[in-house]
């Protein structure tokens, strides 16, 4: 039998993940998912609070509907999605686990007392866990 091997959030989280400043323009953002193969990166404020996520998708959306013709200055904080499903550090796994089946999501970003990003889980995350 496979049991989980971590009690809580930030036993689960990746730490340090990826983010895109919300000043960040459309080419950072393009060249951010290409070269380094993101799906998404959270979009956070000066403080580091999260603000939303950005996908390759919306990226790639925005790039086909403006084509590049001029200056873009379109920034990140236009095209996210102003929504950032996180936990608690404290979260027990359960809890992780519970809110990624309730709101059918493969990240959830794990928060610190001030709200600041401090990591990421994702169904890989979990796995590794498993043992």
């Amino acid at each position: 039998m496979l049991v989980l091997k971590a009690k809580t959030a930030r036993e689960l989280m990746t730490p340090e993940p990826v983010s895109l400043a919300e000043s960040a323009g459309m080419d950072e953002a393009m060249a951010f998912v290409t070269e380094r193969g993101y799906g998404a990166a959270v979009v956070i404020d000066d403080a580091g609070h999260p603000l939303g996520v950005v996908t390759k998708t919306d990226i790639l959306v925005h790039a086909k509907q403006h084509p590049a013709v001029g200056d873009d200055t379109t920034t990140v904080s236009d095209v996210m999605t102003p929504a950032v499903f996180s936990v608690r550090e404290d979260a027990t796994a359960k809890q992780v686990v519970e809110q990624m089946l309730l709101l059918n999501v493969h990240h959830l970003f794990v928060v610190d007392d001030e709200g600041v990003v401090v990591g990421v889980i994702s169904p890989l995350d979990i796995v590794r866990r498993l043992g």
